[in-house]
């Protein structure tokens, strides 16, 4: 049930977004999909203006799913766009030449983080650098 449903939502998507005119002229060149008792699913189609998608996914526990899948298309600007993603119990997955990247780490954390691997702290619950607790009265009136 939930492949069904996750099948939907990605031809729903793609339906709903935003159409250039030529996309409006676009048919569909091949389309498959194959959804298995067990849970397991897969699909694929194409487009005359050049958009391909596919994705296999398994059910691996009573709750979870593994997705597998990539998608490609030319971007408004001429830019050929292409995804691989996995979905699983870690999270959305996404790789691609056109995605984001983080800044590289400065060369004074990478120092620190090598010196801090190099000189660990002794740990505190071994009873080092701990003081004892004072004992103390309580006088009554």
């Amino acid at each position: 049930m939930k492949s069904l449903v996750l099948l939907a939502v990605c031809l729903v998507a793609v339906q709903a977004a935003p159409q250039r005119p030529q996309d409006q002229q676009a048919v569909i060149l091949q389309q498959s999909s194959d959804i298995s008792p067990d849970g397991s699913f897969s699909f694929s189609y194409e487009t005359s203006n050049s958009i391909r998608a596919d994705a296999r996914g398994q059910q691996v526990g009573p709750e979870s799913l593994s997705v597998q899948g990539q998608y490609s298309y030319t971007a408004d600007d001429g830019t050929p766009i292409q995804l691989q993603y996995l979905a699983d119990e870690n999270g959305f997955q996404p790789q691609g030449a056109h995605l984001p990247t983080p800044p590289p780490i400065p060369d004074a954390i990478l120092k620190s983080i090598e010196y801090n691997r190099q000189h660990p702290e002794q740990d505190e619950s071994q009873g080092q650098g701990q003081q004892q607790p004072q004992p103390f009265n309580i006088r009554r009136g």
